[in-house]
Formats: structure tokens, C-alpha cells, sequence
């Protein structure tokens, strides 16, 4: 266990930063231009997945995320309390990811994030990007799992774009952008609303996978 979470807060530590870091470069180097700065921390943090994936996935399972670290108790894959550590871990991991990215760019360590993402079209997107990156993971688990870092990259990467909350898909992360006042940000008070819909997303993608891959099971 020590391993494990060490594992989980290592990275989440790596992930948020390039999540935060990449976003703030981007944003500086885009000169205003949202559409490019936005596909920089796309490429950036879809790197970083595959990365961590390939090389924690052994350790862990490579959660880096408490919806996942549910899912996977739900499933029986996973202790209560073996999730309850996780998630501190990935929390904790977390919000030293969030200081070092703003250190590096000489920012203050913490920020109250001010920007503004709510509403009933974001939070669907948080449910349906949380739904498939879950769904992702339950499916090539179940059929191809050394292809789980590139394709747990490529959700990510798609809902980046085709959600209209920029897929944070991960209740840690979105705790974690609520300190940062960059481009990645999000309002404290926005959270709580981001977070629900992701539980909501996440569990809905563990009932589909259990009927969709079960039946397939017995083919």
C-alpha cells in the first residue's frame, strides 16, 4: 500500500501540474489566441497520460482520479478504505502539483481561481466526458489493456474539444484548478457542480460497462 499511494500522489502531482503549467505556458506563448493555447495544454497533458499510465499502471492502477478509484470499488476491484487512501493521496498529490506549476512560472503558490464555468450545457459535459473516459477505461481493460495509457490519452485529447467543459472529468483535478488563476482555472463556488456531474458520469459508465461487456463475456 505505501507503494500504491505513493504511486497515486506521484502521479497526480506530475498530471495537475502539466495540467496547470501547460496551460499557463500556452496561454503566454497564444498571445490571446484561446483555440491555440487550449490545443497546447490538450497535447501536453495527453503526453503526460500516457506517460504515467505506462509507467504507474503497474504500481496502482494509475487512478490519478476519485471517480475512478469509485468505480473500481464498486467493481470489487478496490478496498473502501483502499480508496479512501487513494483519493487523499490524489488529492494531496494534487495540490503539490498545483504549487509547483505555479512556482515554476514565479506565481504565488496558491490562487483563488476566478474563472466562471457552470450551467446545465457544462455540466452535461463534465457527465458525458467523466461517462467516456470511464467507459474508456472499463472497455480496453476488458479487451486490450497494454492499449489503456493511449487510449485513456485519447479520451482525454477528445473531450478536450468536443465537450463544452474542456473534459476536467476528475473531482482531484477540479478541486485542484479551483486554486489556480490561470488558464485551466475554475471558480471555487463552480466545483461542487463539475464534481456531481462527474460521480453522475463515472457511475453511469460502470452500469453500461457492466451489461455491454458482460454480454459480450458470454459470447
Amino acid at each position: 500500500m505505501p507503494r500504491r499511494l505513493l504511486a497515486e500522489g506521484l502521479g497526480a502531482a506530475l498530471l495537475f501540474a502539466t495540467v496547470i503549467g501547460s496551460g499557463i505556458m500556452a496561454e503566454r506563448l497564444a498571445d490571446g489566441n484561446d483555440a491555440v493555447a487550449l490545443l497546447g495544454n490538450t497535447l501536453a497533458t495527453a503526453a503526460m497520460l500516457v506517460v504515467l499510465i505506462t509507467i504507474l499502471g503497474p504500481v496502482s492502477g494509475a487512478h490519478m482520479n476519485p471517480a475512478v478509484s469509485l468505480v473500481a470499488t464498486l467493481r470489487g476491484e478496490l478496498k473502501p478504505l483502499d480508496a479512501l487512501a487513494y483519493t487523499a493521496a490524489q488529492l494531496g498529490g494534487g495540490l503539490l502539483g498545483v504549487v509547483t506549476a505555479h512556482v515554476m512560472f514565479d506565481l504565488p503558490a496558491l490562487m483563488i481561481g476566478v474563472k466562471e464555468r457552470t450551467g446545465a450545457g457544462q455540466w452535461l459535459g463534465e457527465g458525458v466526458a467523466t461517462f467516456a473516459l470511464v467507459l474508456t477505461i472499463l472497455g480496453t481493460v476488458r479487451h486490450r489493456p497494454a492499449w489503456v495509457p493511449v487510449t485513456v490519452a485519447a479520451a482525454i485529447t477528445a473531450g478536450y474539444w468536443f465537450t463544452s467543459s474542456t473534459s476536467f472529468a476528475n473531482p482531484a483535478i477540479t478541486l485542484a484548478r479551483a486554486l489556480t488563476d490561470s488558464f485551466a482555472g475554475i471558480r471555487p463556488v463552480d466545483a461542487p457542480g463539475f464534481i456531481a456531474a462527474q460521480l453522475a458520469g463515472a457511475l453511469l459508465a460502470a452500469l453500461v460497462a457492466r451489461g455491454l461487456f458482460a454480454e459480450n463475456d458470454r459470447r
